[in-house]
Order: C-alpha cells, then structure tokens, then sequence
C-alpha cells in the first residue's frame, strides 16, 4: 500500500497551486523529479531562488518557501543515545558507557534502533504536519572529541579518551544513524565538535587551543577522520573555540585544507549553536554580524545554527560575500535532503514505511539492558563477594542515588514511561523471604541538614549493604545544563562529594559486607572506594534499564564486562593544566605516573590467561602486515566475555610517542575452562607514527605489541586484571 502523509501531500499541494498560478511549468520542475541525477535537482532547486530565500534556508530554520512547494525543516535535532529532546524513546546508555562496552557490533545495533525511532518519530510528525526543532532528522551525533582532561563536563558525551576507540566506536555509530541504502540516508550523522574541543565550558566561546602538529594528527583528528573517510558522515559541526588561531567555524586549516582537500569531505559543515555571533562578540577576529557571516561562509560553513546568517543579505549587499559563493554553501545543504529523500514521492522511500510501534519497543529496551550490562565495569571483588545469592536473609540498600533515576539519562536525552533505579533493580532479584531495606543516608553534594541518623546502623543488620554513591549530570556536563556545577559544567575537583566520603566511612563502620555503586560520566578520584569496599562497581549514565543492569550484574544473572574508556587518576594533582592542549602527562598514552585505575581495566566474576604469543613474522620491510595470535582461556567458573586489547609501542621512535597505544580489540566468550585463538592483523597503518610535522611514517626499528585485558602496566594486574602476553618485531 502507498503510504502518502499530509505533509507531503501539503508539498505537492503547493506545487500544484504554484503549476496553477502560472509561476513554473510542470516541465521545469526538475528538481521534484527523482528520476533525475541529484546533482542536476539540486541545481535547478538553488537556481530557482532569490539570494533571500537562499540565505532562509542556510539556518538551522529553514523557512518553506511556498511558491516552491518547499516545506520549512528545521536541522536541530539531537540522537547521543537516543532520540533526544523529542517526547517518548528509548534511552540507551551515554556514550561513555557505550565506549566502555569495546564492543562496535553492539554499538552499531544500538544506533540502528535510534535511527529506526527516528524515522518512526519523523514519520509521525509529518502526518502531524509538525516541523519544528528535534523533529527532523539530521541528528547532531556522535560526539567525537577526546576526553583528554577529566575536568571537562561534556566528557561523557564521548566514547573515552583513546583516539582508536573513539575512531572506531565513532564509525559504528555513524553506520547505524545513517544506513546503507543506495539511494537514501536513513537519518544524517553528524561529527562533532571539529576540532580540537574539551573545555573548559567557561571559556568555550573564546579560548584559542594551540597544538603541536604531532598531538593534532595523532590524537585529535584521527576519529573525524575515520568518521568522514571511513563512515562517510553526512555533516561535520564545528567548534566553539579557535584553534590555532582560527576560528573552528570558519577554519581555513581545518575546514578547507583538510577536511574538504586532504580528507574529501562532501557532506555539509555547520556551526555550532551561535558559535559565529562569537567570532564578534568574544573572538573577537570580525567587527560586526555581517563580517562574522561572511567569514564562515567563504570557509565553507555551509549552515549556521544561530542568528548570524540573516546577515548575509548585507554582507552580499557590502561586497563582503559573492553570491555565488552562497550558492556552493547551500547546495552542500540542499543535496543532504534529497539524500534523505524529503523531495521525493514517499512510496520511493523504503524508511517512510517505519512504524511508530518500533518506539521503545520490547526489542529495543532489551537492547539497552544488553548495553547497559556490558557497560558496568567491575573494580574491585574481595574474596569473590558478587555476585550475591537471592535468597540473602536481609539486603540494604543506601546512598543518594539508590533510588534516583535522573542520572540514568545522562544529557541530550530522551524521555521514556518506565525508568529503573538501582533500588527497583534490586527488589527484582531478591527472594520473598529477603529483609530488604532501604534509606538514603546521604544528599549528593552537601551535608544532611538534618543530623539524626537513622540510616548508618541499619547496615550493621545486614549481610549486604549496598551503597549507592557518585555524581550525576547536575554536578557535570555542557554550559549551563548542569546546575550545581559552579563551573559552567565542569568539576575542579574530580573526587566523591566530601559528604559522600563521610557516609561511607559510617557504612564502612557498620557493613558486615559493603558494595558500593559509583554512578558517574568521566574518572572520579575515590581510593576511599577503593580502600572500603568489598566490591565496587562503576556504572556511568546507564540509561533507562540502568538500575536492571545493575540488579543482573550483582545478583549474578550476567556477568561483568566493562572496560573504562579513560585513566582514572589518583588525584587532580596527578594532571597538567587544565587549558592546556599538549599531551604530555595525559590520559594512559603519555601519563607516566600511576592512576587508580587503569584505561582498559575491568574485572570479572572468573579469571582469564593470556598465553602462546605468537607473531608470523619478527622482522619485516616497511609496508607489510604482522599477524599476531594469542591463546585467551578461560581458567575460572564462570561463562563470560573477555575484551581482548591490543597495544603497541614503537621503543626505538625518533619523537615522541605514546607510551603504549590500543591498536585493537576484540570480544570474546569463553565457557569454563575453555580456549580461544585470538589473531590481530598489525597493519602499516596501525604501526605507523606520527612525527613533528604530522605525517604518518613507519621508521626501522623494534616495536612491541601487548595483548591482554587492560592496558600496559603492572597497576592493572595488582588490581586483579590477567597478566598481558607481549612480542616484539623489528621493521627493517
């Protein structure tokens, strides 16, 4: 059957009435001709259009042009973990927990369930007729950048601080939005923020990130590189900041030499959300809304989502801009959405047959429950505590976020009927026969005001408490969205609340056994958690079936497999500068002291052994492949997943490089006692390096390879992970 929406309908209708008035021919109508080359629509489209109507349609807003038959769209619409900002969806995890799960096929389901709501949602809203902001389907996702410093707010809003991780994480996301029909996108993806962009948020609109060529190359543009090359994104956002003195949104570096030159970008570049009015008003490299307009626009940023393209009328009309330079910026824009097929009769499109009954569907919150359990990293389990029995005679659960679900959603969020906290999760799993209690104890981020405590010597009863602690999205995330943040989002500190601290030292005084739950988005500095627990997990934002996961991992239901994306160091004294952008002493490529906790760290409820390193070579020439087999067992008693890490480290480089690098990474499942082989291939492009002027080059010499279940270093064995298997081979 035809499936044929009022909002379309309204388009043809327009054109109908346009035919009827005289103002075109049906015969010169070739850009609502899909029989017709893109290219040659998209060319008839813009030349139909006064220079007006052509700057209407490079803002976020773009107006309908009635005689045209062209319906308003708006391009702001928001899918981090789901589609946000637009009523009922599925909430999967944040996206640091996603990058925790090291697992691209899961990431790859999980943003094809997001695409498919949102092509349910957008074909919703059109039988509505409704068009407005985060109803469309141009989606401003994935953020790309590199956690580099966990001060910054908006870290958990990326997948950890690893260029490779985020690269490849990046790709699959990107994958699933967009699609791999022929003709159509499914939905736009869109990289953001380029380039070189991790706070502070205080001072986002006017700081200038100065970088070396080697630490621009090697870790903060690899995965928009990936992302355009490799996942061919549709859209590119740029960043607030300057780098190297330009403007992100009106780079010549970054815009033109490489991504539209170097990379061959051919999708469209837009502005972050009124980052042009900044280039005048705290950037300071323009003098009035027209200059700054005319700049992004000669760059080649294609749309600005703000204010400051009205502008440009003026800015043509001051000889500031050619207009046929406006006419190259807005066919980039034009041709996106005839790629999502909005000029098209829908019959031809097979997404607009997507239901709304695939919205937070039994399928998909299965899903985000896969995701969210994956997530979970395990930090520590003294004498093998978890998981628990069910039938324990009497549970407690405390804490300020036992019972809350606001931190499950993380931000650019979406809503969803049926959100499950820890406490919930918990009451699922224990017997009929189990004393389960629970009392909050504790605020999250100042002293109970009331001093009474009725909450601490419960958990001398007990023979399990659980205690619930960390931060949420108040305490971190974007300029002003987080307010009880007096960072504009970010944290100067980055330990546990003091009065959080206080509170385990009671539960500690009291607790027979003592779990405790870290809820958070980026590394939190908690070696009391460390030192009082008998068993610690790390949660992140887990998304809607967050407190399930927990209750499954727990209770022994799954076991745990989480990686943490980023170095959990000791404390903030451990860590440069904030505003500093160099590398040096940063995440575990170039730290060179101890954290707490190790990136690729986790645990499990069983044991793995890394044996039979085997390379097929030991010396090669430049340009040829290594293949590199390890033997993975599972030595304990539990079936479980292992995420098997591979680091190089080039020990005879001629710069600087990082310490040790993840080159790749595998899942695995193992039964009791079982083996498998696991084979990497080391391709040149993985052994290569990045010199001082930021190339790519492979230099003789020897070059060790790690393998195991967190990265190089003794910290993560003596935190209970399976020692590494290593090699070396030699480019000759």
């Amino acid at each position: 059957m035809k499936m044929f929406y009022p909002g379309i309908l309204l388009l043809f209708g327009f054109l109908i009435i346009s035919i009827c008035l005289g103002q075109d021919s049906p015969e010169n109508m070739l850009f609502m001709d899909p029989s017709r080359p893109i290219d040659k629509r998209v060319d008839d489209l813009v030349s139909r259009l006064t220079l007006e109507e052509k700057v209407s349609q490079m803002s976020y807003n773009s107006a309908a042009i009635p005689r045209l038959g062209i319906p308003e769209y708006n391009w702001w619409s928001e899918a981090l973990h789901g589609v946000a900002r637009n009523g009922v969806a599925t909430v999967f995890p944040q996206a640091i927990a996603m990058g925790a799960t090291f697992d691209t096929d899961l990431l790859y389901r999980v943003a094809t369930a997001i695409s498919d709501e949102g092509r349910a949602k957008f074909n919703e809203c059109l039988k509505a007729d409704n068009r407005g902001q985060y109803q469309g389907l141009t989606f401003w996702s994935p953020n790309i950048n590199i956690f580099r410093d966990p001060r910054w707010g908006r870290g958990h809003e990326t997948y950890g601080e690893d260029p490779f991780l985020t690269s490849r994480m990046g790709v699959a996301f990107i994958n699933g939005l967009q699609g791999f029909h022929p003709r159509y996108l499914k939905t736009g993806a869109c990289a953001k923020h380029y380039a070189v962009h991790s706070g502070p948020e205080g001072l986002r609109h006017e700081f200038n990130a100065i970088v070396s060529k080697r630490d621009l190359w090697d870790t903060y543009l690899p995965a928009f590189e990936a992302a355009v090359k490799e996942a061919k994104v549709e859209a590119v956002m740029g960043a607030y900041n300057r780098t190297l003195n330009e403007p992100c949104c009106a780079s010549k570096l970054l815009i033109q030499d490489i991504l539209r030159t170097k990379w061959g970008f051919t999708g469209h570049f837009l502005s972050d959300c009124w980052a042009i009015q900044d280039f005048h008003q705290s950037h300071k490299v323009t003098n009035t809304p027209e200059e700054s307009a005319a700049l992004a626009v000669n760059m080649g940023c294609n749309m600005n989502c703000g204010s400051t393209y009205p502008f440009l009328v003026n800015a043509v009309q001051q000889g500031l801009v050619d207009e046929k330079t406006i006419d190259k910026n807005l066919k980039l824009l034009v041709r996106t959405r005839f790629k999502l097929g909005l000029f098209d009769p829908p019959e031809l499109n097979p997404y607009n047959s997507i239901s709304a009954d695939v919205i937070d569907s039994d399928t998909h919150r299965k899903l985000a429950r896969e995701a969210a359990v994956k997530s979970i990293v395990l930090l520590k389990n003294k004498d093998n505590l978890l998981p628990l029995k069910k039938d324990l005679s009497h549970v407690y659960v405390t804490g300020p976020l036992a019972s809350d679900v606001r931190y499950l959603l993380g931000n650019y969020y979406g809503m969803n009927p049926q959100l499950s906290s820890i406490i919930e999760g918990v009451a699922s799993k224990v017997s009929m026969a189990t004393k389960l209690q629970f009392r909050q104890g504790a605020l999250l981020d100042r002293e109970n005001p009331n001093k009474i405590d009725w909450y601490s010597g419960v958990a001398s009863e007990a023979d399990v408490t659980i205690a619930v602690m960390g931060i949420t999205p108040l305490i971190e995330g974007e300029e002003g969205e987080s307010i009880a943040s007096p960072y504009a989002g970010d944290r100067k500190e980055i330990g546990l609340p003091q009065n959080q601290i206080d509170f385990l030292k009671k539960m500690r005084n009291n607790a027979e056994k003592l779990v405790v739950v870290v809820v958070g988005g980026s590394p939190i500095t908690m070696p009391e958690v460390q030192e009082m627990a008998d068993a610690a997990l790390f949660v992140f934002y887990p998304g809607e079936e967050g407190g399930n996961a927990v209750a499954d991992i727990l209770f022994g239901d799954a076991v745990p497999s989480g990686r943490l994306p980023l170095t959990f160091p000791k404390s903030v004294d451990q860590l440069p500068p904030y505003e500093d952008y160099n590398m040096t002493g940063r995440t575990y490529r170039y730290m060179t002291e101890e954290p707490l906790y190790p990136f690729g760290f986790g645990l499990s409820y069983t044991q793995f052994e890394y044996s039979d390193l085997k390379l097929d070579k030991t010396g090669i020439k430049k340009g040829e492949t290594v293949k590199a087999n390890v033997l993975v067992t599972n030595t304990g008693k539990y079936a479980a997943e292992e995420v098997v890490q591979l680091y190089i480290s080039d020990v005879e480089a001629s710069v600087t490089v990082p310490l040790s690098a993840l080159k790749g990474f595998k899942r695995v499942t193992l039964q009791p006692g079982e083996s498998k082989t696991v084979q990497f291939d080391i391709t040149p492009e993985l052994m290569s390096i990045v010199d001082n002027d930021g190339n790519k080059i492979i230099e003789k010499g020897d070059i060790k390879i790690t393998i195991g279940g967190c990265s190089p270093g003794k910290r993560g064995v003596d935190l209970g992970a399976a020692k590494s298997a290593q090699a070396v081979f030699a480019v000759k």
